[in-house]
């Protein structure tokens, strides 16, 4: 039996960790969510030799290399529970995208079946990030601070997003759902797309 991967990406304040952590919750008999960060946290704790070589790295505050990541990531969907397994925030870059790429056409038992875009303007994710920064710090901190911190995340997100799109793309792959909606209707719109496809 393969497991069915379904990549989520999107901007900062797209919502996509909130939207696949949802649905997991919703079929939690079939669905499982992780995030990049919770997959190397749960390797560390598992105290794997893997588990040993990424805490070396987190613990000298470096970062963790692609080729581990990407075996996390395998390890990860190997071991989960159920068939179904949805990763948010993966790929970042290009790199990631081709690495996991390579490793996924040695595995016959797991099938990437879709990338799912939650797509936002960047005006919207400003205004969801900056709000939950003013509400955090209750307009104590200075608004240039964190503008600036978020165009950062915004470019790291933008740079490789057009080859990303095109790779994903090219393959059949790329499914892009509007985050500019509530909440509700991108969680059944997501959940929807994902059930028809498993």
């Amino acid at each position: 039996m393969s497991k069915k991967l379904f990549l989520i990406i999107g901007a900062p304040g797209s919502g996509k960790t909130t939207d696949a952590s949802l649905i997991a919750q919703k079929h939690s008999d079939k669905i499982v969510h992780y995030s990049t960060g919770d997959m190397l946290r749960a390797e560390v704790s598992s105290g794997s030799e893997l588990g040993q070589t990424i805490e070396s790295y987190i613990s000298r505050g470096a970062l963790v290399p692609l080729d581990i990541i990407v075996d996390t990531i395998v390890s990860a969907i190997d071991n989960a529970p159920v068939d179904v397994v949805l990763i948010d925030g993966y790929p970042r870059s290009v790199e990631q995208m081709e690495a996991l790429d390579e490793l996924l056409k040695e595995k016959d038992d797991i099938e990437l079946v879709s990338v799912i875009e939650v797509r936002v303007s960047e005006q919207v994710a400003k205004e969801r990030i900056l709000g939950r920064a003013a509400e955090a710090k209750e307009g104590e901190a200075r608004s240039d601070d964190s503008v600036e911190v978020f165009y950062d995340r915004m470019k790291v997100y933008t740079d490789p997003l057009a080859d990303i799109q095109k790779f994903y793309t090219d393959k059949n792959l790329l499914h892009v759902i509007d985050g500019e909606r509530t909440l509700e209707v991108i969680v059944e719109d997501m959940d929807n797309f994902i059930q028809s496809n498993i």
